[in-house]
């Protein structure tokens, strides 16, 4: 874990206090380096099952529309992000929607992941009848512009990047990540893809598939996607209670809960998350079936 991940006199009075504690702890054998840097990458307040259901975060959000016409490789897209940028940076995350449709139908996500203290960009795809794996190359597009090219650019932590998708989207999303080793987090919504396995993906996977999915049925695409993943780093499948394959196009208390908490556990490091993903939750109404390699 880097411990220089922003500038101003906050931030190394921090280091300080980190590469203090790390050396003490080398001394007396109580603390180890990562936990010592651990409060340096944290971001916002401790988390409570209240502020990670609520419809918005900690974080006050900006947007910004970016035109498909100043882009290459993808179809633009809305940029939702933290205005209070002081003294630190943002982990960053794509979204693709589906088949036939736009950013609009995923936009919900943009400033409720934004507001809870990351750089989110729902996308637009270069046409709507975009196959998964195409979203997948346009996933990465939109991740190279947003950390070479866009105005947010300098907020971003580009080691920290993930991505997100519904439907043929959540497919690319997979492909993406089998594609680059180098993604921290992917978070599939109700995922369609012909290829069924992805024992490739090296990042930590959250699929989420809807228990009455008609057009991706959970039993031919959710779930033989999940069994595919490798155990280690961590994944997780988690089923919305009779949903439909357009669950995601709709702001959804569950989706926001899991998704915000595995992009704070695996894009930032932050295991005060640990406590809304392991052990799997029990009881809850809106889900049909949670498995997991918890622990993580």
């Amino acid at each position: 874990m880097e411990l220089k991940r922003s500038t101003g006199p906050l931030s190394r009075f921090r280091r300080l206090l980190v590469v203090s504690a790390a050396v003490l702890g080398l001394v007396s054998g109580s603390v180890t380096l990562a936990q010592a840097a651990e409060p340096a990458d944290l971001h916002g307040p401790d988390p409570t099952e209240e502020s990670v259901t609520a419809p918005r975060g900690p974080f006050e959000v900006d947007e910004e529309s970016v035109s498909r016409l100043s882009v290459t490789g993808f179809g633009g897209g809305t940029i939702y992000y933290p205005t209070d940028t002081t003294d630190v940076l943002f982990s960053a995350v794509s979204i693709s929607p589906g088949y036939t449709g736009t950013q609009d139908s995923i936009a919900w996500l943009g400033p409720r992941l934004a507001s809870q203290g990351f750089v989110v960009f729902t996308i637009d795809t270069n046409s709507t009848s975009d196959q998964p794996d195409s979203r997948a190359r346009q996933l990465q597009a939109s991740l190279d512009y947003l950390t070479n090219d866009s105005s947010v650019k300098d907020l971003i932590d580009p080691a920290r990047l993930g991505v997100m998708g519904h439907s043929m989207g959540g497919g690319g999303s997979l492909k993406a990540a089998l594609d680059n080793p180098a993604l921290k987090a992917v978070v599939p919504l109700a995922p369609w893809h012909t290829t069924k396995d992805f024992s490739g993906v090296g990042a930590p996977t959250l699929v989420i598939g809807a228990q009455n999915d008609t057009v991706a049925p959970v039993s031919r695409h959710s779930k033989p996607f999940y069994e595919s993943l490798p155990d280690d780093p961590g994944k997780a499948y988690l089923e919305l209670a009779g949903a439909s394959h357009f669950a995601p196009n709709r702001d959804n208390t569950t989706i926001a809960k899991f998704s915000t908490s595995w992009l704070k556990r695996f894009l930032d490091d932050d295991t005060r998350y640990d406590q809304f993903l392991c052990p799997p939750p029990e009881g809850d109404p809106a889900i049909s079936d949670y498995q997991s390699t918890c622990p993580y």
